[in-house]
């Protein structure tokens, strides 16, 4: 067992950098589909294409998916919903109108529409925790979902309204291919701007994994078993949030990772947090990887992420509803 246990850690850990380092040369760049190796040694502009477009844009990918699915498991033992995902308390809303209102009022530039988008997804998760204290009935984890549902129709409704004034010539189709979500625009710059939150983020989660298992219990129960309930459940509600808040501000809308993966992670290593947490992260950052992949190749013109990884989504979600070997993990 202990053989089997650390050799599925190293494949976890392998598998996604051995995907990345083969998505390097995967692209229309000379030829459909693949660049050959050798171009690394004689093309100058097959190593710009490599080391500054491909690498930065796929390092977020796997962010992104590590990001997303690590928050979506983390948020579904908190709030002991299998539907949940990590965008439902507002934040991914909030940095869709966000990222709109800085096309329309502010600035198109990337830098700006990020830290707006990033800003106002916070804002999100704020607004669902002062109307969660201000509701009078119900658990805290049904008047967090519940605020959560309201300041999502909110943003949702802002939104609508900002589109409607947009440009439909110019503001309106930058707004909508954000909201799609896309990755063709990613620098290292982007990634810098991402990164220390995200590791910190994901530390955070990786390191409390284990404390999910009695924080999914009732109050009740968990502070009877020495949890500071509050405290923790806030500590990871936060870092979950922040992870979601950054990626989201660079990539755009990107559904269906933070709600599919960690049920297919639940199927490789079980309910135990413990097991279940990492396993998501690196299938995540598989997911991330492939699908961005797949959105650079599939036709000459690329196609935005959100789409892929909701297409791909949908169909896991259906096989796992329609089959009778493979039901959401609660």
């Amino acid at each position: 067992m202990k053989t089997n246990k650390t050799f599925i850690t190293l494949l976890l850990l392998l598998a996604p950098l051995v995907i990345l380092l083969v998505s390097l040369f995967i692209g229309r760049y000379p030829k459909p589909l693949f660049m050959p190796f050798s171009i690394l040694l004689n093309d100058q502009l097959g190593q710009n294409l490599v080391y500054n477009l491909r690498l930065p844009r796929l390092i977020t990918a796997a962010l992104l998916g590590m990001s997303l699915a690590a928050a979506g498991g983390v948020m579904q033992m908190l709030f002991r919903n299998p539907l949940v995902e990590p965008g439902f308390l507002g934040v991914t809303q909030g940095a869709g109108f966000g990222a709109a209102l800085s096309i329309l009022f502010l600035s198109t530039s990337p830098l700006v529409v990020e830290l707006t988008a990033a800003s106002f997804a916070v804002i999100g998760l704020v607004l669902s925790y002062f109307i969660a204290r201000r509701i009078r009935f119900g658990g805290w984890v049904l008047r967090l979902i519940l605020s959560g549902i309201a300041v999502s129709a909110l943003f949702s409704a802002g939104l609508g309204i900002l589109k409607y004034m947009a440009d439909p010539t110019s503001q309106l189709p930058e707004i909508v291919f954000w909201l799609l979500g896309g990755l063709w625009s990613v620098t290292w710059t982007d990634l810098w701007y991402i990164l220390p939150v995200v590791v910190i983020g994901l530390v955070i989660i990786f390191l409390m994994r284990w404390r999910l298992n009695l924080l999914s219990l009732s109050d009740e129960t968990a502070f009877s078993l020495g949890v500071a309930v509050g405290r923790e459940r806030t500590l990871l509600l936060a870092a979950s949030v922040a992870v979601t808040a950054v990626v989201v501000s660079v990539a755009g809308i990107v559904g269906w990772i933070g709600l599919i993966i960690p049920h297919v992670a639940r199927r490789i290593a079980g309910a135990n947090a413990a097991a279940f947490i990492p396993v998501s992260m690196s299938l995540g950052a598989i997911f991330g990887i492939i699908c961005d992949d797949l959105a650079r190749v599939l036709t000459t013109g690329e196609i935005p992420l959100g789409i892929i990884t909701s297409l791909i989504g949908a169909a896991i979600f259906l096989v796992m509803m329609t089959s009778r070997s493979m039901r959401i993990a609660r």
